[in-house]
């Protein structure tokens, strides 16, 4: 047994009422209107079902004129066997309530403290009832509305109410996983796919890496022969760097001999000049004294010329200045001869002009003479000026005619000398020429025997001497066809080989675990396969002993049925088909179109029947479920209902609006209305 008594306060129609239940069928009847349904209703909400047929809002559920509603369910917590169906609560009896309010709070409460719906629902679920499930709890309309339900839908409320959700949840559990590999097995299947073409790839990439490396190794080779080759090539060139230091002594040895020849000829032909010099020298002084002599007299004559000249210049130019002055007092004369005898004054002036006059005529006489005395004396110094020119000339030229005679001999030493001193000079020249080649020649010689050493040192670096046997040229031409073969391996980094051997290792791990997922897949596909035997077994079973109690149940009513798992290869789309036959016709399926009211009720009945002693909830109810039928399939049906749960030691709830014979031991509760306010009227 599940509820001891139900409490309802302000509840829909009850002010006040207290319902006391028992264990086995517990019957509500009365007329339409009397509050029946209420009863359920309240339980429902008690328990939390979110179901309510007559309102949308539980606020609406309130008795007319009250703010507050409340339904308390007194739950049977008392021992079986040695524990209690809730062992945290050490009593017999636990109160459920629900409060609803006007201003549209609800809440629960355990033992008249507040409580939340996931702690009724634990409750609940520790007596085993689910008030969801259609199949446990059946309002008004429920058994037409359970004939609608799809055949999957059927199935999951039979295993819900059975206990064998479990099942169902483990095929689920069993396929969710194996969906999982399925989807792991095709990204690893992806995975292995990109990873065995990116490993050609990288195998690819691999074969140019080697090709590469045996490049770079005859790239290192031809460096190693190009090196030694450089080495000989430099020794080469010390070889012929001392040969021709050889050649340059030699030369320089000869050059010395002549040297020595071309000094003592320059030496004798320096003396003679010399003294050819002296002589020179003495006539060349004589000379010029003579040249000086001759330039003396010839500026006396310049001198004196251009003195008679000045002379001549001097009387022409007073005697034009003393006539022109002349020539204005005779003027001035004759503008005072003109103004003489309007002013007698003036008379004393023209004597002193003519004084002026007298004056300026003896000046000119006076000068002319003294010039003319200068003049020719100038001429006396000028014919004994020539005379001394010429005797100073022919002197002159007779020394003229030595100096030209030494001049040419001189000339002749001078360019023996020049020529002596050009050969010295160009001996010297080629000396210090020899000399600077063999200075750098020897620097050279320095430099590439140092370089041989460096050479030597760099090429051994690159491996032990071999001899080369091509020409630099050759194997820098090589060197180049190399490095363009390498030029267009350049995009080849080293870490090729590593990411290679990576992607190997990654396809060998990818394949592994392919292998792996693999495995798993079929450990999947059976472990699903043996869920799913599993979960036909029991659902087998199950059906077959419904499917027996049913086809009893239907034949006490002359009809006959059948109850069947359809789609079982598939638990989405597996569900339960209900057969009937009524009078004689064939089995067809239950629905709302084939069979009349009254059948489908009975049809229902005798399924619900037929699974009783397979429910596990210790509480069960149904609301009008006789509504449609006959007199006979009701007293049928109920006499079935008492019988089957009778032995199941269960509660059951049967609203009817029907007076129906029951046996005596069956707890009957009748409710009235009166006045609006539905009363509970216990019969024993």
């Amino acid at each position: 047994m599940l509820i001891k008594e139900v409490i309802l306060e302000n509840f829909m129609s009850y002010e006040y009422a207290r319902i006391p239940f028992k264990p086995g069928v517990n019957v509500i009847c009365g007329p339409n209107g009397a509050g029946k349904s209420s009863i359920l209703l309240g339980i429902s909400v008690a328990l939390g079902q979110s179901y309510t047929e007559r309102s949308k809002k539980l606020s609406d559920l309130i008795r007319w004129g009250k703010d507050q509603a409340r339904i308390t369910l007194v739950l049977d917590n008392s021992r079986r066997g040695r524990k209690r169906p809730v062992p945290r609560f050490n009593k017999d009896e636990i109160y459920l309530t629900r409060v609803l309010r006007r201003d549209g709070k609800y809440w629960f409460e355990l033992e008249n403290r507040a409580a939340t719906k996931y702690e009724v629902q634990r409750l609940l679920n520790r007596f085993g009832v689910d008030p969801e499930n259609m199949l446990l709890i059946m309002h008004q309309n429920m058994v037409e509305q359970f004939a609608v339900l799809s055949p999957q839908e059927k199935l999951r409320m039979v295993e819900a109410a059975v206990g064998l959700e479990p099942y169902r949840r483990n095929v689920l559990a069993a396929q969710k996983k194996l969906g999982k590999i399925l989807s792991q097995e095709e990204s690893v299947k992806r995975l292995l796919e990109s990873a065995e073409q990116t490993l050609n790839y990288w195998r690819e990439q691999y074969d140019r890496y080697q090709q590469k490396k045996q490049l770079q190794m005859k790239r290192r080779f031809l460096e190693r022969e190009l090196a030694w080759a450089k080495v000989k090539q430099k020794e080469l060139k010390v070889e012929d760097l001392n040969s021709k230091i050889q050649e340059i002594e030699e030369e320089l040895n000869e050059i010395e001999s002549e040297s020595k020849i071309t000094n003592e000829r320059l030496n004798s032909a320096q003396i003679r000049l010399q003294n050819l010099r002296k002589e020179w020298m003495s006539i060349f002084d004589e000379r010029l004294f003579l040249e000086r002599e001759k330039t003396r007299h010839e500026l006396s004559l310049v001198f004196t010329s251009r003195n008679i000249e000045d002379w001549q210049s001097l009387i022409s130019t007073s005697q034009r200045e003393i006539r022109n002055s002349l020539a204005h007092v005779e003027n001035l004369e004759n503008q005072i001869m003109r103004l003489t005898d309007e002013n007698p004054n003036i008379k004393e002036t023209t004597v002193q002009i003519m004084e002026i006059k007298r004056a300026y005529k003896n000046l000119e006489n006076l000068l002319i003479q003294h010039l003319k005395a200068k003049s020719k004396d100038s001429e006396e110094t000028i014919r004994n000026s020539k005379e001394q020119f010429n005797k100073l000339n022919q002197k002159i030229t007779e020394l003229q005619n030595k100096i030209e005679g030494l001049y040419k001999e001189i000339e002749k030493e001078t360019d023996l000398i020049v020529d002596l001193k050009i050969k010295l000079a160009i001996l010297n020249y080629r000396r210090d020429e020899l000399n600077n080649r063999i200075r750098r020649l020897k620097n050279e010689l320095k430099t590439a025997e140092a370089e041989v050493k460096e050479l030597t040192k760099a090429a051994e670096v690159f491996g032990p001497r071999i001899v080369p046997t091509k020409t630099m040229e050759e194997i820098i031409d090589e060197i180049r066809v190399t490095d363009g073969h390498l030029a267009a391996l350049a995009d080849v980094s080293e870490d090729i080989e590593r990411m290679y051997e990576r992607y190997s290792k990654l396809y060998l791990e990818l394949k592994e675990k392919a292998r792996i997922v693999a495995e798993n897949r079929e450990k999947a596909m059976r472990e699903v396969k043996t869920r799913m035997e599993a979960w036909r077994t029991v659902i087998g079973k199950l059906l077959d002993k419904v499917n027996l109690q049913y086809q009893a149940i239907l034949a006490s009513v002359q009809a006959i049925g059948q109850v069947r798992l359809i789609n079982e290869e598939d638990i989405e789309a597996a569900g339960i088909e209900i057969l009937v036959g009524f009078k004689g016709a064939k089995l067809v399926p239950l629905n709302i179109y084939t069979q009349s009211g009254g059948e489908r009720s009975t049809a229902i009945m005798a399924f619900l029947l037929a699974l009783q002693q397979h429910v596990r909830s210790p509480f069960r109810a149904v609301d009008e479920y006789d509504i449609h039928m006959d007199e006979k399939n009701r007293e049928l049906i109920a006499s079935i209902l008492v019988e089957t749960v009778k032995n199941l030691g269960v509660q059951y709830l049967v609203i009817t609006p029907r007076s129906v014979v029951f046996p005596e031991d069956i707890h009957v509760i009748t409710v009235q209305n009166v006045e609006g306010t539905s009363i509970i009227r216990e019969v024993k």
